[in-house]
């Protein structure tokens, strides 16, 4: 029986992109799907070395939406309504997404749903890193915004607290 499929959005495959930890997803998952509308926002910036990333990852599939139309989420961008409606359609075991609004929708209509830094967290409980506040301050270097509560909570939880 084949495993229900992982989804992730945009946000959090460039941040594991810009850490050069694209693996992790590999590592803790297996496979990947993302759809067309997120590898397109994934590609429009550094699209030779993302391609060239994704090319090393036949593990991230790219996979079309049976229904176009259910990717109609009010306020949300392409991608992340895209991810929704192919978790949904497919009964996805987990979406990965960052966006607070779009992980209120998931939950929602039932989805289990995690982010950037809960991936680090399980790499972290699993022996794949070493701790997360390294690579943390390396997202907040390249222009991700993690709210000082979740990066607490979370290195609380990984236990590096000072």
């Amino acid at each position: 029986m084949q495993e229900k499929p992982v989804i992730v959005n945009n946000t959090p495959l460039v941040a594991l992109w810009s850490l050069d930890q694209l693996a992790l997803l590999r590592k803790i998952y297996t496979e990947i799907w993302i759809p067309p509308a997120v590898k397109a926002e994934f590609l429009e910036i550094k699209p030779i070395e993302r391609q060239a990333s994704l090319d090393k990852a036949p593990w991230i599939k790219t996979v079309r939406l049976t229904y176009p139309q259910q990717a109609a989420y009010a306020g949300l961008h392409q991608g992340e309504a895209s991810v929704l409606a192919l978790a949904e359609e497919h009964n996805a075991r987990l979406v990965i997404i960052d966006e607070l609004k779009a992980r209120r929708y998931a939950q929602q209509v039932g989805l289990q749903v995690t982010g950037t830094i809960g991936v680090l967290l399980l790499a972290k409980e699993q022996g794949l890193i070493n701790a997360i506040r390294p690579p943390i301050t390396e997202l907040q270097a390249h222009g991700l915004y993690l709210s000082s509560a979740l990066i607490d909570k979370a290195l609380q939880l990984a236990g590096e607290t000072q």
